[in-house]
């Protein structure tokens, strides 16, 4: 059946909205909100009477003057569904009502579309920060300000924000702008609670990196104690009865997951999960695995939150801040407009082309790996072999003498940090080095970084194209048996945008190679040498660049690699006292350098 309506009839449906307004304010204790109704100079028996109209479900309720209001409007059909999930009726209108802020950030999502909202002042001003963190301004002083860029330093307040307020979030800034060390400004501003109430924050990230954020730590904030936990069963339950009293404790997804009864009942101040890519199907053994960590706090660091569908980022949320959005399926239902408006005060992520003026030309990463089992033991044996060699020749006064065998014996045991099977015949095993850069190309690769690869060793750019045919990634290579007029062939490919990955003898490419088309340069294999390191990373770092270069090197942890690092960086000035008159690092080392590197006393 169809209604005419005369004119007269039309006129006389008001169709504006003439409905109370919704104050909303943040209270005295931040995790709550304040709804209270704003009825608009209308009297509150008329209110009464109109509640009652909306319970009841009608199209139309009559206001004095005879006019009738449309209930069906946007306004009323929003005010109706705030009226049923509050379980508000007529006789509670005047009522201020009081809900966890979290819940109440999900009403005000449908009551802004609706034009309900009137902000309060604390309430604004919360909202204003969130969606614009670069202006955010709070009281309390800001750790390590020397060390932090200012786009750093908003990263740090954001998570003090979000804290505040108990709010999860997602730090997704691009590749090499320092998550990390934003995270641990934040871990330095909080350390007093920590330690006060006994609450360790916990830190979980792929095992490639567990050293390297024991060893930003250890830099930035060396007064933090820290506890790495890792190896097999008896040693990890060791540590973890010996974390008692630390304050951050550090361990990978795959140890995670073996270890799920140990962290179930214990309460962390802050959990960070890093490359949270890793638990991006929320079916996995490790995304089940992190949703059972208690935190107070909870933030995700990833700098690729979606790599191939929302679906990801609804399984990093449900882990870091789950009330934020509904269930898998109503979630999948979500238009991208609205998941968009939701996220996006909750996700913070800077790209390099964003903060270029703060950054330096150049940025440098060191990450850390633990040698495999089987490649520990071959170090191992090798080692003492060495060791038992070079403290012979040093007793008898005759290392000038032996100094190339001891040379060479070094560089066996660098070759076994790289992967043992360069030497060691019939060897079956892996690398820690080297599965660690097949996951770093693979972030690379979905960050749309084009990258150079280094190493010393050919035969080890060997072993990686082999295992670069079978993944069937394109790639380029150059070595020393590569004509000249094919090298700047190959490199003006790569430079047009061919590819985007090269491998790199260092003997044929150290020099004499413009490659500006590249924006991350790995150095493989430690060099003594650092001017020769320096000289790699050159090949992208050069006029004509137009990006700001990721230069990554890979140490092995525990090794002489490590100990040539921090040898290099003891020595004030490495290119004068480490090289001298042009010779090779090796060459030129003293007697003393050479018992710290083999750690002999």
């Amino acid at each position: 059946m169809q209604v005419y309506a005369s004119t007269a009839v039309k006129m006389r449906v008001q169709r504006g909205y003439i409905g109370p307004r919704i104050r909303v304010e943040v209270k005295e204790r931040t995790d709550w909100l304040e709804f209270k109704f704003d009825l608009k100079e209308i009297s509150e028996k008329e209110i009464q009477r109109l509640m009652a109209s909306i319970e009841e479900k009608r199209k139309f309720y009559r206001i004095p003057g005879g006019n009738l209001v449309s209930l069906e409007t946007p306004e009323y059909q929003a005010l109706s569904s705030f009226i049923i999930d509050m379980g508000i009726d007529a006789d509670t209108m005047e009522e201020v009502i009081r809900v966890p802020l979290i819940k109440g950030m999900q009403m005000i999502d449908s009551l802004e579309q609706s034009d309900l909202v009137e902000p309060g002042e604390k309430f604004a001003k919360l909202m204003k920060n969130l969606h614009n963190p670069e202006n955010l301004q709070l009281d309390s002083p800001i750790p390590l300000e020397g060390v932090l860029r200012d786009y750093q330093k908003v990263g740090f307040r954001w998570f003090q924000l979000l804290s505040k307020y108990k709010f999860g979030g997602i730090l997704a800034d691009d590749m090499g702008l320092g998550k990390t060390l934003q995270s641990i400004a934040f871990i330095e501003s909080v350390l007093s609670d920590v330690r006060t109430r006994h609450l360790p924050i916990l830190i979980v990230c792929p095992a490639s990196l567990l050293y390297n954020w024991k060893n930003e730590l250890e830099k930035f904030t060396p007064h933090i104690q820290t506890q790495v936990i890792d190896g097999n069963k008896t040693k990890r339950t060791d540590l973890w009865k010996q974390s008692t009293h630390v304050d951050v404790i550090i361990t990978s997804y795959p140890t995670l997951r073996m270890d799920t009864e140990l962290y179930r009942n214990r309460l962390f101040y802050t959990l960070f999960l890093d490359e949270a890519q890793a638990f991006k199907n929320p079916l996995t053994k490790t995304a089940k695995a992190v949703k059972l960590i208690r935190a107070e706090h909870r933030f995700a660091l990833t700098g690729t939150p979606i790599e191939n569908a929302l679906d990801e980022l609804w399984s990093i949320f449900h882990v870091v801040f789950p009330e934020l959005l509904p269930g898998r399926r109503a979630f999948s239902e979500l238009s991208r407009e609205n998941i968009a408006k939701r996220v996006r005060p909750f996700i913070l992520r800077r790209m390099k082309q964003d903060v270029l003026k703060e950054l330096p030309n150049k940025t440098e990463t060191m990450l850390y790996s633990e040698l495999q089992i089987e490649q520990k033991a071959l170090y191992a044996a090798y080692l003492a072999e060495l060791k038992q060699d070079a403290l012979k020749h040093l007793k008898k006064g005759e290392l000038q003498r032996n100094r190339i065998r001891i040379l060479a014996g070094l560089t066996r045991l660098r070759q076994l940090c790289c992967h043992p099977a360069l030497f060691v015949e019939g060897y079956k095993g892996s690398s820690a080095k080297f599965e660690q850069l097949m996951e770093l190309l693979e972030e690379c690769r979905i960050s749309g970084r084009r990258v150079l690869i280094f190493s010393q060793f050919t035969q080890m750019l060997g072993i990686i194209r082999r295992q670069l045919i079978r993944e069937g990634i394109p790639y380029f290579y150059l070595d020393g048996q590569t004509p000249s007029e094919e090298r700047v062939a190959l490199c003006d490919r790569f430079n047009n945008g061919e590819g985007n990955l090269f491998l790199i003898s260092l003997k044929a490419g150290g020099t004499g190679l413009n490659l500006t088309g590249a924006d991350t340069v790995v150095l493989y294999d430690l060099w003594w040498n650092p001017a020769v390191e320096q000289q790699a990373a050159d090949r992208a770092h050069r006029m004509g660049q137009e990006n700001e270069v990721h230069i990554i090197r890979l140490i092995a942890k525990g090794t002489i690699e490590e100990k040539i690092t921090q040898l290099q960086y003891k020595k004030k000035s490495l290119i004068d006292e480490v090289i001298h008159s042009g010779q090779d690092a090796l060459s030129a080392m003293t007697e003393e350098d050479i018992k710290e590197i083999l750690m002999i006393e």
